[in-house]
């Protein structure tokens, strides 16, 4: 059973009377069940980026050299720059080991379910009737699984950091009135995070494919490939931005309260 339902969208054109129409609406495509529960659209390609994102990492991890090729290279220098960026961040070494492996994946992944779904002619592609693939960042389902993930890491990273009660002092402050008051903000603060979190990045993305399929309905051949570029960018900032908020989130996390 899904908490939400599943959320993206489904498109069509009918003709009626000779005109042609749009029809847009929030519902994923299911392809079937496993073991009683649904398999969606977007949950297959989600799995597909998940597969891809495992080959490079076996690919490259297989290909190690003392004298790295050009290949090694490129990687040793993203995760080299991010790993500095994270620790100038943190400010700490053993906060950095622990926590960039899970912000780089949340980077990683995002990326690559947004990018995936960009792939020309993917998305034609039919099984059973329905669309095999569709971008995952469209389903609610999935921004809030990430959310989720997210938010117990900030709070792992607060608790370990400052202990479980200086942590909880940020939210519970009997001390005084105007100190409770904004332990209660401080509390809601947190909890949006969850909606704030999973609802940007499905926004973004769902609205990214509703222009596309505009625009290619009305002025097919023309306007969708440019469309289509700016698309990579918005998917590589949206991933962006989720993985430096959860950065930056942890960072606050493991202040002590003042």
């Amino acid at each position: 059973m899904q908490l939400f339902g599943t959320y993206a969208y489904a498109a069509e054109t009918a003709h009626e009377g000779g005109d042609a129409a749009i029809s847009i609406h929030l519902a994923s495509e299911q392809l079937g069940t496993f073991l009683g529960l649904p398999i969606t659209n977007t949950l297959f390609t989600t799995w597909v980026a998940m597969a891809a994102l495992i080959v490079v990492a076996a690919v490259v991890g297989m290909n190690i050299r003392a004298i790295p090729g050009k290949l090694q290279s490129v990687f040793e220098a993203l995760i080299s720059f991010s790993y500095k960026y994270i620790k100038d961040v943190l400010g700490d070494e053993k906060q950095s080991k622990r926590y960039y492996p899970i912000i780089m994946t949340i980077f990683l992944f995002i990326l690559s379910i947004n990018w995936v779904a960009q792939i020309p002619g993917l998305e034609s592609i039919m099984y059973n009737g329905h669309a095999l693939f569709h971008a995952g960042t469209a389903d609610l389902n999935i921004t809030l699984s990430f959310a989720l993930i997210a938010f117990v890491t900030i709070e792992f990273a607060g608790i370990a950091a400052i202990g479980i009660k200086n942590y909880s002092g940020k939210f519970i402050n009997f001390h005084s009135p105007m100190g409770f008051a904004l332990g209660l903000i401080e509390l809601i603060s947190e909890l949006a995070r969850l909606v704030s979190f999973s609802f940007r990045l499905f926004g973004n993305i769902f609205a990214g494919k509703v222009l596309l399929l505009v625009v290619a309905f009305f002025v097919p051949f023309v306007l969708p490939v440019p469309l289509m570029a700016f698309e990579l960018f918005v998917g590589f900032i949206q991933a962006f931005v989720f993985a430096i908020l959860t950065l930056f989130f942890i960072k606050a996390a493991t202040e002590m309260p003042h």
